[in-house]
């Protein structure tokens, strides 16, 4: 039954929409703007509503081949070339290929004289001829303001923006409207937000000295849509919109599976390492060797011939390679192939949501096959736990989506009880959770390391204990005392006493095995001496019975000759009378 509706429901008409080409804006919106009718982006100043004008046409020319109108009250055409040409938009040559025509229209009010019934039909006319003229499919109007405050009846000015929306309507163009925000309302005059199909609303905030740009979607007629606040940047290639989180989890999964770069750790999971496009969490406390098992990993990666990217939020790519290099992991030859990019920098440089548009720009791109954060705990500084949280899942589903393996590190506090938390509460949300931390024994303090879940496999439930090394990692072998898994000095001690024990069981079997040989010679020569004996015998008894056998024959051969003898004497001798 559910298959049924699922069907129907994919198989209904949506409605026809216009692909931005801003990047997150068709995805919150599920397809773009309405098409072919007018939509109001409405904010304070400095949100970039102009901007998202601009861009939509731009966008609309270079991948859509939809020829745009732009109609500016406030900036002249110059103006508004020389403001974008930083962004790579270039106005000038739209125009040039007749792909864009851009019109300024002066309002002021000194200027005007009422003389008649006044109405926008001159405006409807213009507009009307720049359409026409190119064949455009997109408009923009910045800021329709402009029209309010050059004109006082605002009774006949409200009924002509009503008739402004139905002319863009009938007129098939998909529209964006700029209209300044209002107090306790969407705009000034509290009108175009009804009359709109759709409405845009920006936000500008500023929160404990850190600003963030918001966007949100209040209304779409006859579609579906985000509707939660979703932060934005203008960066150097134009506005980027960033989905707060997927809106569904339909992304492809792989059954390959990669090294941890430690090939002692592999053997802890079932299937010898991480599946390619998981998330992996290292936590632990200062000093247990995160950064290493993260290198590591970007080397086992780039030992394969694929790309990764290190993003450092502690030590610069310099120091990294330096203070790897001292434990056997060389990761200069990997940076001088292109295999291995680190991009360093501290927290504080930039906000989540600048920092997350970089990290979407550099794997887009960059394409790498893994991704290593080190250490995202240092992201709390700006931001609370809810903003981080929310960044890094849109990260990670970001990288889930593109196959991408992620593998992040994250510090905790000693201090607390529950080590094992994390501060970002991102733990939950990891396919992998690996913990490190210090094993206190009596007098010292050794590295342990384990696997707290890993999706899709089995793996060790055994505390390791690790040593960082020349060469690297090495995990060691367990070793299991009279009160459980020991490690460091009390470990080799039960090291020794354990080849102590098998050295005197070897010694033992050794001399039961000499015994046994002795016994073995002793029993082989009372073997001989019998059979030497036995022969003997033999040889005598058939000495015996080859006399007997003589004797018998000669007794014979001595009857038969007297037999003889007399048989001769009878035949000589004269019968009796």
């Amino acid at each position: 039954m559910q298959d049924i509706i699922a069907s129907s429901a994919a198989a209904r008409p949506q409605l026809p929409k216009a692909p931005t080409g801003i990047d997150g804006l068709d995805e919150i919106t599920e397809g773009g703007l309405p098409l072919g009718r007018p939509t109001l982006v409405c904010g304070s100043a400095g949100c970039g509503k102009t901007l998202m004008g601009v861009e939509f046409l731009v966008r609309g020319i270079l991948n859509h081949d939809e020829p745009g109108v732009l109609m500016a009250f406030e900036e002249t055409a110059d103006e508004l070339a020389a403001n974008v040409t930083s962004l790579g938009f270039d106005l000038k040559a739209l125009q040039a290929a007749g792909k864009l025509k851009l019109d300024h229209v002066h309002v002021d009010r000194s200027e005007i004289e009422e003389t008649g019934e006044y109405d926008l039909e001159g405006l409807f006319i213009r507009l009307g001829y720049a359409i026409d003229s190119i064949g455009a499919k997109r408009v923009v109007f910045d800021t329709i303001e402009a029209l309010f405050s050059g004109f006082p009846n605002q009774a006949v000015l409200r009924s002509e923006i009503r008739r402004l929306f139905r002319w863009l309507k009938d007129k098939g163009v998909t529209t964006i409207i700029t209209a300044e925000r209002g107090e306790g309302s969407l705009t000034r005059q509290g009108l175009e937000e009804y009359v709109s199909d759709c409405v845009i609303l920006l936000d500008n905030r500023v929160i404990d000295q850190i600003t963030t740009r918001r966007l949100r979607i209040v209304k779409y007629r006859g579609s579906t849509h985000g509707t939660n606040e979703y932060p934005y940047l203008i960066t150097e290639d134009g506005i980027s919109v960033v989905p707060v989180t997927s809106l569904k989890l339909a992304h492809e999964v792989s059954d390959e599976i990669v090294s941890s770069g430690v090939p002692a750790l592999d053997d802890m999971f079932g299937r010898r390492g991480f599946f390619q496009g998981s998330s992996v969490l290292i936590t632990g406390t200062a000093g247990t060797a995160k950064t290493t098992l993260a290198a590591a990993f970007a080397a086992a990666i780039c030992r394969q011939g694929k790309r990764c990217l290190f993003f450092a939020f502690e030590e610069s790519p310099r120091q990294l390679v330096r203070n790897m290099r001292s434990v056997g992991l060389d990761l200069e030859p990997y940076q001088q192939q292109g295999l291995l990019y680190i991009e360093s920098s501290r927290p504080t440089l930039n906000g989540l949501e600048k920092h997350l548009v970089t990290l979407h720009k550099l794997i887009t791109e960059q394409k790498p096959a893994a991704v290593v954060i080190d250490p995202i705990s240092n992201l709390i500084t700006v931001g609370n736990i809810a903003e981080v949280r929310s960044m890094l899942t849109r990260l990670i589903d970001f990288l889930k989506v593109h196959n991408v393996t992620a593998l992040f590190t994250s510090l905790i506090s000693g201090r607390n009880v529950q080590q094992e938390m994390t501060e970002e509460g991102v733990s939950s949300l990891v396919d992998t959770w690996l913990s490190v931390r210090d094993l206190e024994g009596i007098g010292e303090r050794n590295r342990g390391i384990s696997i707290l879940k890993s999706r899709g496999m089995s793996h060790s439930n055994q505390v390791r204990e690790f040593i960082v090394t020349d060469n690297g990692i090495c995990l060691l072998d367990v070793v299991v005392g009279p009160t459980g898994i020991v490690t460091g000095a009390s470990r080799l001690t039960q090291q020794l006493q354990e080849e102590t024990l098998a050295l005197a069981a070897r010694q033992e079997l050794e001399r039961k095995d000499r015994e046994i040989e002795r016994k073995r010679r002793v029993l082989e020569a009372t073997i001989t001496n019998l059979r030497t004996e036995f022969e003997s015998v033999e040889e005598e008894l058939r000495q015996i019975n080859q006399e007997e056998l003589l004797r018998q024959q000669t007794r014979t051969t001595n009857r038969q000759q007297i037999a003889a003898s007399n048989g001769a004497t009878s035949a000589t001798s004269p019968p009796h009378a």
